[in-house]
C-alpha cells in the first residue's frame, strides 16, 4: 500500500505519520511507501521504508497532479487553513480549504484509469450553525455560519459526489475541537480551548476569552489520530451515500474544563487562567455546536474519549516530561 498524507507539517498529520510508521501496516496491508506533503517540507522521520517529503500548495494548478504520480492508495487530506484565519482572509480560505481540495479530486478523477483511491477528508463541526437543537443528531442539516464551514459543507458534498461518481472512495471526518492541542497556539478561534489547559500545566499564564458557561465539544490528538486510521481501514459499503461523519467526542463547559484542570494538576494551575473577554471570539464560538449524538459513526467502530480529566492526562502522557523524582 502506497499512502499519501497532505497536511502532515500539521500537528495531526505528525501524529498520523508516526502512527503509521509504527504500526507498518493499513488495514493487514504493509505499507510500502510513504509521501508526507505540506505548504511547508515535513520533517523527515526516521523509518526503514521509503519516503518522500515534498513542499507544495495545493492550491496552485498542477499540484495535486504531482503528487499523484505515484498513485497513492491510500490519502489523507488534512491540508486546510483554520477557521479564523479563514473567516479574516476571505480569498485565502477558499482558496486552499475549497479549490485545493477540489483540484485533488480532480487529479484524481482525470487520472489514468483504473484508479480510485481511499480518500480520507478532515471535515469540521463548524459545517453546523445555529438555529440549533441543544443536541445534534446525524440528520442534522448544514447552516455553517463562517465561511471556514461553508467552505467544509461544500467539500463533504463534493467528497460524497466523486465517491457516488465511482472516482474515489471517500470518507469524511467532522472533527470535534482537538484539545489538548500541544506546541504553540494556532489561529483558531477554538485556540483558547487548548490554552486554558496546556499554558497552565507548563506554568503559564492562559487567556479566556468567553464566559465559563460556554459549552463545546472535544477529542484528542489521540482519538483523532484514531478516527483516521479507522476510516482508512473501514468497509464503506455501509455508508451508502452519506459518506460524511461526526465524529463521536464529549460534550463539556469551559467551567468544567477548568474543575478537571483542578483535578489533574492541582488549584495552582487554574489560577493561571486569566479571564480577558473577546467579542470577536464570543460571536464566532457562539454560533458552533455544543453536543453531538454521533450514533452512525459509534456504530461503525469509532470511539473517543469519556470524561476531560482522560483527555488531560493524555496530553500529559504524551507531551510533557516525566516528572522527576
Amino acid at each position: 500500500m502506497k499512502v499519501l498524507v497532505i497536511g502532515a507539517a500539521g500537528m495531526v498529520g505528525r501524529k498520523l505519520t508516526a502512527a503509521l510508521l509504527a504500526a507498518g501496516q493499513v488495514g493487514g496491508q504493509p505499507i510500502e511507501s510513504l509521501m508526507l506533503a505540506d505548504i511547508v517540507a515535513p520533517e523527515m522521520p526516521a523509518a526503514t521504508l521509503p519516503i518522500d517529503t515534498i513542499a507544495t500548495d495545493l492550491s496552485e494548478p498542477g499540484s495535486a497532479v504531482l503528487l499523484l504520480k505515484a498513485r497513492p492508495d491510500l490519502i489523507f487530506h488534512l491540508a486546510a487553513i483554520v477557521s479564523g484565519e479563514a473567516e479574516a482572509d476571505f480569498e485565502k480560505g477558499y482558496r486552499i480549504n475549497l479549490d485545493g481540495t477540489r483540484h485533488l479530486f480532480e487529479a484524481i478523477r482525470l487520472s489514468a484509469q483504473p484508479y480510485r483511491p481511499r480518500v480520507v477528508f478532515t471535515s469540521s463541526i463548524a459545517v453546523f450553525g445555529e438555529p440549533l437543537p441543544a443536541v445534534i443528531g446525524d440528520s442534522q442539516d448544514h447552516t455553517p455560519l463562517t465561511s471556514y464551514g461553508t467552505q467544509k459543507a461544500i467539500c463533504e458534498l463534493l467528497l460524497a459526489d466523486y465517491s457516488r461518481r465511482g472516482f474515489l472512495d471517500g470518507v469524511g471526518i467532522r472533527l470535534p475541537t482537538i484539545a489538548v492541542r500541544p506546541g504553540k497556539p494556532n489561529k483558531a478561534a477554538s485556540g483558547f480551548f487548548s490554552g486554558i489547559i496546556r499554558e497552565p500545566l507548563a506554568g503559564m499564564e492562559a487567556i479566556l476569552p468567553v464566559d465559563d458557561s460556554v459549552r463545546h465539544w472535544f477529542a484528542s490528538p489521540r482519538a483523532a489520530v484514531g478516527f483516521l486510521l479507522h476510516a482508512a481501514q473501514m468497509d464503506t459499503a455501509p455508508l451508502g451515500q452519506r459518506r460524511n461523519l461526526t465524529m463521536p467526542g464529549l460534550s463539556v463547559t469551559v467551567a468544567e474544563q477548568i474543575a478537571a484542570l483542578r483535578r489533574v494538576a492541582g488549584p495552582a494551575a487554574t489560577q493561571l487562567i486569566r479571564r480577558q473577554p473577546d467579542e470577536v471570539i464570543a460571536k464566532i464560538v457562539a454560533g458552533w455546536p455544543q453536543a453531538f449524538d454521533a450514533q452512525r459513526a459509534l456504530a461503525l467502530g469509532f470511539h473517543a474519549e469519556t470524561s476531560f480529566d482522560e483527555i488531560i492526562r493524555i496530553h500529559i502522557e504524551d507531551e510533557l516530561p516525566p516528572a522527576q523524582p
